[in-house]
């Protein structure tokens, strides 16, 4: 039990000191590359750049205790820093404090609500909002974050509550750019993109803040317009409860929820594919406790809710990272830099976290998914533009809930209307296929095979009874033995079973009978609870279709 409530006990025995070497060195690259973006992060959460970096100091120490991903990073993310930013500031009335505050409060809700679905054993939400929800949210996110970032990088003020507002200003003030913070933004912005194909895997976002830093103290280009962050408090966070309760703050429990799926999402899925290349498997609902509990530390530490996003865990993968211990040495570097490096980066010019940030997020917006999702299937594009559209218009929050509920929606209108094919044989063989698909295949007179593609529940009896009638009525030759295949039906409810019975009496008011081939073990329970072995005759999964074919021909 202990060692599943701490994944670290099984692999530390086998630990090797050659490991330790490669850990530190993950440690100390992830600690230079998780500085810059998540002050970056902390400015598009509307808060101090202090606050990005508490969450990457506290959350990974926790979740290096808990998590069982090895080489997973937690810290603050872009998606969830907007959704924090745009929601927070409705909250928090321009009050600095209270918007901090919320965020603590935010992250620990957060907690409440991920250790809750961990013994709850909920780790299949990630399955309700999917792939194609993702890949419009990711677009529309990245969109939104670009234009909020956009005006440090020409130097303009920028504003506007929404994504048409935001482009509107950006248009107005755009011939106020400021020149040489603008070439300054796009040199740096070239450097890191040319760094990243270069160096891949190296913290190239923190000698473009060490070099933009000591530009700024030692030339003049302080006279030339350029937004520092200013004083960063030095020392280590502390540690108390959110000053605010929930009742305080309206619509922060909304956020927090939406902070959770957002970043178990991101984790899960960042996760896997780590996992996935280093041989090894991940426990999804070990990694609720393990966002949970990271996550309420963060909040007594003044933070905001992380994540394990994809791109810091990459940095910490491909700087060789082999267990968590590496985000312990990450946390031990951000520590120091708190407590002895603070002073240096008051210098660090705003321009540079907006570029930061503009780079990250180019991996969010993956036009070739959106393409092959337009050529392959249209419903899953257009759920993919509802996600993006409604992400620009509403915001991060209402637009992925509105797309997960359309999502819903569609798959609850195609389990009301599933597929009922009606079979014939394939020419000398045994066995049937759909005869629309397969229109070579030989018609059986006097004899319907009809097979149902979903379980059978009360919401699609009716839909499923009026297909079967309609194609009895329209047969030339007369219907003597109707022939349900359930082979495609892995369950059926009561309604589902009465709905058979009730068939079985309609059709043999009309002189024809009903018979059941290749039930599945639940189906089959089911029907004999409901009495319809004593009318159908005995319900067999080695009945199959031919054989019922074949008896109803002989009679």
């Amino acid at each position: 039990m202990i060692s599943r409530l701490f994944p670290v006990i099984n692999w530390i025995k086998e630990y090797k000191i050659k490991d330790l070497k490669s850990d530190f060195i993950a440690g100390i690259t992830l600690a230079a590359y998780g500085i810059p973006v998540s002050m970056a992060y902390a400015t598009l959460a509307g808060l101090p750049p202090q606050y990005g970096i508490y969450g990457y100091l506290i959350g990974g120490i926790f979740y290096a205790l808990l998590g069982s991903s090895k080489q997973l990073a937690i810290g603050p993310t872009s998606a969830i820093s907007l959704l924090i930013g745009t929601t927070i500031a409705i909250m928090a009335n321009g009050d600095v404090q209270r918007w901090a505050d919320i965020a603590s409060l935010t992250a620990l809700l957060f907690s409440v609500l991920a250790i809750a679905a961990y013994f709850l054993r909920l780790s299949g939400i990630i399955n309700f909002i999917s792939e194609t929800v993702l890949v419009g949210f990711k677009a529309g996110a990245a969109i939104t974050i670009g234009l909020t970032q956009l005006p440090k990088l020409f130097g303009i003020k920028g504003g506007g509550e929404n994504f048409l507002d935001r482009i509107i200003t950006l248009f107005q003030q755009i011939t106020d750019t400021n020149v040489t913070v603008f070439l300054f933004g796009v040199t740096a912005i070239i450097i890191l993109i040319a760094g990243e194909k270069i160096l891949p895997g190296k913290p190239i976002a923190i000698l473009v803040v060490i070099a933009s830093i000591i530009l700024i103290s030692t030339t003049s280009l302080t006279d030339h317009g350029f937004s520092t962050v200013g004083v960063i408090p030095t020392g280590l966070p502390e540690f108390h409860l959110p000053t605010l309760r929930m009742k305080d703050v309206d619509g922060v429990l909304p956020l927090a929820l939406a902070c959770f799926l957002l970043s178990y999402i991101e984790s899960v899925s960042a996760a896997r594919t780590l996992a996935q290349k280093n041989g090894y498997t991940i426990d999804s609902r070990q990694e609720l406790l393990a966002l949970g509990v990271a996550n309420a530390a963060v909040a007594f530490g003044q933070g905001y809710p992380v994540a394990g996003g994809l791109s810091q865990s990459a940095v910490n993968d491909s700087a060789g990272a082999k267990t968590t211990i590496s985000l312990v040495f990450a946390s031990a570097a951000i520590a120091f830099c708190l407590l002895f490096l603070t002073g240096f980066l008051q210098n660090l010019p705003t321009v540079i976290l907006a570029s930061i940030v503009l780079v990250a997020i180019r991996g969010l917006f993956d036009l070739d998914e959106i393409k092959h999702l337009y050529k392959i299937n249209k419903q899953e594009f257009y759920i993919a533009m509802i996600a993006l559209v409604g992400v620009l218009i509403w915001g991060i929050l209402t637009g992925v809930l509105l797309a997960a509920i359309i999502t819903l929606i569609l798959l609850i209108k195609a389990t009301s209307t599933p597929n009922v094919a009606f079979l014939g044989r394939i020419p000398h063989t045994k066995r049937y296929t759909d005869m629309k698909r397969h229109a070579d295949n030989e018609i059986i007179q006097g004899v319907l095979i009809v097979r149902i593609e979903s379980s059978i529940f009360y919401f699609n009896t009716e839909y499923i009874k009026e297909q079967i009638w309609e194609k009895i009525n329209s047969e030339s030759d007369l219907v003597k033995a109707v022939i349900l295949d359930l082979n495609s039906s892995p369950r059926i409810d009561i309604a589902g079973a009465r709905f058979l019975k009730q068939l079985f009496i309609d059709l043999k008011s009309k002189n024809i009978s009903l018979k059941v081939a290749e039930a599945r073990s639940e189906v089959r329970d089911t029907l004999r609870a409901e009495g319809l072995e004593e009318l159908l005759g005995h319900i067999s999964r080695g009945v199959s279709v031919d054989d019922l074919v074949v008896s109803a021909i002989q009679k």
